[in-house]
């Protein structure tokens, strides 16, 4: 990508739109080696799930990936109420120095992982009231992308699908209205399960992916995290590039006609 494309979220910007989990790893080490080969430089990180500091008998994920090097993203994964999660939230700030960009996610159903939006909603009043940036995991409803926005949301996440099914983008079309209306970046956040997937959200026009179980989970993680930066960068040049339209029951022919040797004409055959 040109070194001018960069992703702008609240006061950062961003070289990579490639964002990638810390869960589902065989170890630190692994998650370090795919987060390398990935390109990304925001990486999300679950406070209730991840030690970074708090359990100080147990390793810490901050010796694998440093702050000094990636720009972490704690996340509220496990939540199931606005109060939960600002309170998670309140933690990650107080674990990393004052850090307050931090993506929020509030669950409404243990079997699915699908948002509970209204809770959502008030999270993300009182995490902006607080001087958070908040980067919001949400359905693919156009209407509450557009709550969220004007709640004072730094980025919408829409899922591509739940969580961790790799099914890839199932609605394309409530993106594509999301990313139209939206005045702040949308990232695809859940769902994607390989690099196509990857590639296809950001020729619809999203301003990065975020993924975890698709490189984690991987046979080889670390070169799924490999493709899957360039996937991600594969598709935003052809966004920027503009595909040629479609041409539905026409063919096109690729070199061209003007000024060549007419085609000979076969005599009729003898009866």
């Amino acid at each position: 990508m040109p070194p001018s494309d960069t992703l702008q979220i609240g006061a950062r910007r961003f070289t990579s739109r490639l964002l990638v989990g810390t869960g589902k790893y065989r170890d630190f080490a692994q998650t370090r080696e795919a987060l390398d080969a990935s390109g990304a430089e925001i990486v999300t990180v679950a406070i209730r799930r991840t030690n970074i500091g708090q359990r100080a008998d147990e390793p810490s994920l901050l010796d694998a990936v440093p702050p000094s090097r990636f720009t972490l993203l704690p996340n509220t994964a496990g939540c199931y109420t606005a109060d939960d999660a600002v309170r998670t939230l309140r933690l990650a700030r107080e674990l990393l120095d004052g850090h307050n960009l931090v993506k929020l996610e509030v669950l409404g159903d243990p079997q699915t992982l699908f948002p509970d939006v209204a809770q959502t909603l008030a999270a993300t009043h009182t995490l902006v009231r607080e001087g958070f940036d908040v980067m919001v995991y949400t359905s693919d409803d156009p209407i509450v992308a557009r709550q969220l926005e004007e709640a004072g949301a730094a980025a919408v996440m829409p899922l591509a699908s739940l969580i961790g099914s790799g099914m890839g983008i199932l609605n394309p079309w409530n993106l594509r209205i999301i990313i139209d209306r939206a005045k702040v970046p949308v990232l695809v956040d859940a769902g994607v399960g390989t690099a196509s997937d990857a590639a296809i959200a950001m020729e619809l026009g999203c301003d990065g992916v975020l993924m975890n179980t698709a490189i984690a989970a991987a046979r080889d993680p670390v070169r799924m995290a490999r493709a899957m930066g360039l996937a991600v960068q594969a598709g935003r040049d052809a966004f920027l590039a503009g595909r040629m339209p479609r041409k539905e029951y026409q063919a096109s022919p690729s070199s061209p006609v003007d000024g060549t040797i007419a085609p000979t004409t076969a005599a009729p055959r003898a009866a």
